[in-house]
């Protein structure tokens, strides 16, 4: 009996992998035959798994059922999911909060101790960011559907100086830079690629017409890392394009190399004292190339610094 629960435990486990599974692999990854593998499907079915007949290729899939089935995870998932769910519970979603600690409380009772004490040593030194906005979950899969759908978007947006405005666009994609989240899309009155913050953006539904998507120039991730933002600044860092790029996200900033030991960093912020202390806990060496009153707020930080 322990052996055939256990069976039918690895079984659930294969079909909930997004595959067709053929009844002569899953026989050959349980080690039994495939008049077994027919009569364990039978049983799950029994117990309200709706495995689905492949046809073609006499095999099987876990189709969507009306509840949840319980999910199966190895030790590397389990940590990861727990890790996923610390965050949200952290905040950045509206309304997520709560749930997410509902979750990671029944995943944290039956995981065991040794994948409990590796979430929590990471859970000790992991540092959080300061939380940036709070974005309606109804906003957030509005604009991931009709990303994924190739649908035009039109809303109201108020940039950061509070000026209102009304954009027409082409959504590309989603982005999260672990504070914000935000949309690249194609301007169709400006006609030009721009980044809008969800947290700043009021829908119009219904959504517009199917669209043939753009292809997407990289620059357009360096305007997330400091565009939208009240002052964007341009460093000159003395180390390496690699080394200063292996500490700095994409979405934070933008990394260019001048020569082996030097490189260029573009980034943004609404606060001066941000943007300042922020490059100067990278442990690098630099220089302020513009704009002038991050370089006048770097000498006011350094004399404050200085007198403690």
């Amino acid at each position: 009996m322990l052996e055939t629960s256990a069976r039918l435990l690895k079984l659930l486990s294969l079909l909930q992998t997004p595959r067709d599974w053929s009844g002569t692999t899953l026989a050959e990854e349980l080690g039994v035959g495939v008049r077994t593998v027919r009569r364990d499907v039978d049983k799950l079915r029994n117990l309200g798994y709706p495995v689905e007949a492949v046809p073609g290729v006499a095999g099987y899939r876990l189709g969507a059922g009306a509840s949840l089935p319980p999910l199966l995870l190895d030790d590397e998932e389990a940590v990861a999911v727990a890790i996923g769910l610390r965050g949200s519970a952290a905040g950045g979603v509206a309304g997520l909060e709560e749930s997410s600690v509902r979750a990671l409380t029944k995943l944290e009772q039956v995981l065991p101790s040794r994948l409990r004490h590796r979430v929590r040593l990471l859970q000790s030194v992991a540092v959080p960011a300061a939380q940036g906005a709070v974005v309606d979950p109804e906003v957030l899969l509005a604009v991931a559907a009709v990303c994924r759908d190739h649908q035009r978007l039109r809303f109201d947006y108020s940039s950061h100086d509070g000026t209102a405005s009304v954009r027409t666009t082409e959504p590309h994609r989603l982005v999260h830079t672990g504070r914000r989240w935000y949309l690249t899309a194609w301007d169709l009155d400006r006609e030009d690629w721009r980044t809008y913050r969800l947290d700043r953006m009021v829908l119009r539904i219904p959504v517009g017409p199917r669209f043939t998507p753009r292809a997407l120039p990289s620059e357009v991730f360096e305007g997330i890392a400091s565009g939208g933002y009240k002052y964007q600044a341009v460093f000159r860092v003395h180390a390496s394009a690699f080394a200063v790029g292996d500490r700095l996200s994409s979405t934070v900033a933008a990394v260019e190399a001048v020569d082996e030991s030097t490189c260029l960093v573009r980034t943004g912020s609404n606060s001066l004292d941000e943007l300042v202390l922020y490059m100067g806990l990278l442990g690098f060496a630099f220089e302020v190339v513009s704009p002038p009153e991050v370089a006048e707020h770097a000498r006011t930080v350094a004399a404050r610094l200085a007198g403690a």
